[in-house]
């Protein structure tokens, strides 16, 4: 609803999203934790006949001085700070406050101090003819609070997330959401103008009835219920959100799934970064799957082709690059495994003659098809000799040896060779200069984290690597498996991340010991997350943690069992 809206409030330009604000009310049941939710009308031009959370758009009369005289626990100062806003953050509270009143008819506020819980007939009646005259234009909310000598419960509302509608949309909304108690004992009733119906209910059972076609949701509606799941009592929702870090915002972005249907993806979504990369004006034209054999352009001289070999260690297939063009000729990175029917794919997929064969490594699933495909093309091939004794493709034999830190002039690119030990000893990842676009090879992976396998891989010599990365002036990162991934530093930090506490549980494990521990002791107690199946694989991380902790003299080893030095 809107109030008072001078001529330069008023939002005219559809292209940019209007702020808003939304309030997830939850109480406790038996079953766990209810949430209000309310029917619109399919006379509104935005979410028709949709079930939604109460809020709407920030009006003007929310950034009054007056409003925020009137709000308890929470001034505008430290509002925007928490919204990553310059200023106006506290109208996003008081618009959630609002809308809540004059949706739902519930108050969330305070009369002397005291939280406005339980009404009489005389309250009730009297708010209810208030909020009529709201929703008249009769008076502004903050003349209702004064009126009433009532004060707005900001200091109630948790900040949960930050949804902001897809590019191209006619309405674009940007939203903030906010979690609170449900007031005890006021009794919700919908406006009977946007909202005709209303209902008490457990996220899961919404999010069944919107799977049986009895209700129908926003896709923000259905990602903030899978989101309130978990929680089976009120007190342990508000504590999480407390606790959340830094909110981004995110923006859903539409992509074409395998079967054709449309798909909606969001920032943790594999593809979300290379669909918002080749489709920036958010038309669904880019796949959210990894189809093998099917080339993807990924920008103006790259493509990705994904060879047919997925499984636990390869997800959806191993990655081969194509670089250049009909005139300079093609270079490939990672041919991958030596199979006919991916290497005919890629001598048809190439734009141009193939010139270059570069490698990452030589594990079995990157390097073998580099013979074949010289043989068909009389490619010139790069990268670094398998080491001896281990297991990898000791057939594997360069032309060219690139060294750390060497400039490759091929295919009329200017790509860089960086030396990027840790997974494999002879691992190197290729960047694209111009297009910042860094080939990973195995070195960062999308999905999982790769085996470290000593004595090969060291983890160690991994971190220091994924260091140096982080130093470098790059975009993307095209790994080996999956799809592109966006803002580096920060896969890079996670990854990290996730190493260092693997490491503190590997060590934790070691502590609660009063004897050293074996390999298999260990990985029972610092893999406990991971599968029984894959503790094998598991393992070979763990020694290779060993191994880091040895060098830093931080453990010790006789015998096969570990201590703490």
């Amino acid at each position: 609803m809107n109030h008072f809206q001078p001529e330069s409030f008023v939002h005219k330009d559809p292209s940019h999203p209007r702020p808003a604000a939304t309030i997830i009310l939850a109480r406790d049941s038996a079953q766990g934790i209810e949430v209000f939710m309310m029917k619109r009308t399919t006379e509104v031009t935005f979410a028709k006949g949709m079930h939604v959370f109460p809020g709407g758009g920030v009006d003007a009369s929310d950034h009054a001085a007056e409003m925020h005289a009137l709000c308890i626990g929470l001034d505008d100062g430290s509002a925007s700070v928490e919204l990553g806003i310059q200023t106006g953050g506290l109208a996003y509270w008081i618009a959630a406050i609002r809308e809540c009143f004059e949706e739902a008819g519930l108050l969330i506020g305070y009369r002397n101090d005291q939280t406005l819980r339980q009404l009489d007939a005389t309250d009730a009646e009297k708010l209810a003819a208030l909020r009529l005259e709201l929703a008249d234009n009769k008076l502004t909310f903050a003349q209702l609070l004064d009126r009433e000598q009532l004060r707005a419960a900001t200091d109630q509302l948790i900040y949960y997330s930050h949804w902001i509608t897809t590019p191209g949309r006619p309405r674009r909304y940007d939203t903030r959401f906010f979690i609170a108690p449900a007031p005890a004992e006021q009794i919700a009733m919908h406006d009977n103008s946007e909202t005709v119906a209303h209902l008490w209910v457990r996220p899961n059972a919404a999010l069944e009835l919107f799977k049986q076609g009895e209700i129908d949701l926003m896709f923000p509606t259905i990602k903030t219920l899978e989101s309130l799941v978990q929680f089976g009592r009120v007190e342990d929702l508000l504590n999480h959100a407390r606790s959340k870090p830094e909110i981004a915002a995110t923006t859903p972005h539409v992509s074409t799934a395998r079967d054709g249907s449309i798909r909606m993806l969001v920032q943790s979504d594999y593809a979300y970064a290379e669909a918002q990369k080749l489709d920036p004006e958010n038309k669904g034209t880019t796949k959210s799957d990894i189809d093998p054999g099917h080339p993807v352009q990924l920008a103006n001289d790259v493509w990705r082709l994904t060879a047919p070999n997925p499984g636990v260690m390869t997800g959806p297939g191993t990655n081969t690059y194509l670089l250049g063009s009909p005139q300079t000729g093609i270079a490939v990175i990672d041919p991958g495994p030596n199979l006919d029917a991916h290497i005919e794919s890629i001598i048809r997929c190439a734009p141009g003659a193939i010139r270059w064969i570069l490698t990452t490594h030589t594990h079995r699933d990157h390097s073998p098809a580099s013979h074949k495909l010289k043989a068909l093309t009389g490619a010139t091939i790069y990268g670094m000799p398998a080491p001896q004794h281990a297991n990898q493709d000791q057939d594997f034999t360069p032309d060219v040896i690139p060294v750390h830190d060497q400039i490759l002039e091929l295919a009329g690119i200017r790509l860089r060779a960086v030396h990027t030990p840790g997974h494999a000893s002879n691992h190197l990842c290729y960047l694209h200069e111009s297009e910042k676009i860094l080939f990973t090879g195995d070195h960062m992976m999308q999905g999982s984290t790769v085996v470290i396998n000593p004595p090969d891989g060291d983890m160690h010599a991994y971190l220091q690597s994924l260091e140096m990365l982080k130093q470098m002036d790059v975009d993307y990162l095209a790994p080996g498996h999956g799809f592109l991934m966006g803002h580096p530093e920060h896969a890079i930090d996670r990854l990290v991340l996730h190493r260092l506490v693997r490491e503190n549980k590997i060590i934790a494990a070691m502590q609660a010991s009063d004897s050293p521990q074996t390999i298999e002791a260990l990985v029972t107690h610092a893999y406990q997350d991971t599968p029984v199946q894959r503790h094998a694989l598991a393992a070979r991380s763990l020694l290779a943690h060993l191994y880091k902790l040895k060098k830093e003299n931080r453990v010790t080893e006789k015998d096969g069992c570990w201590s703490l030095s």
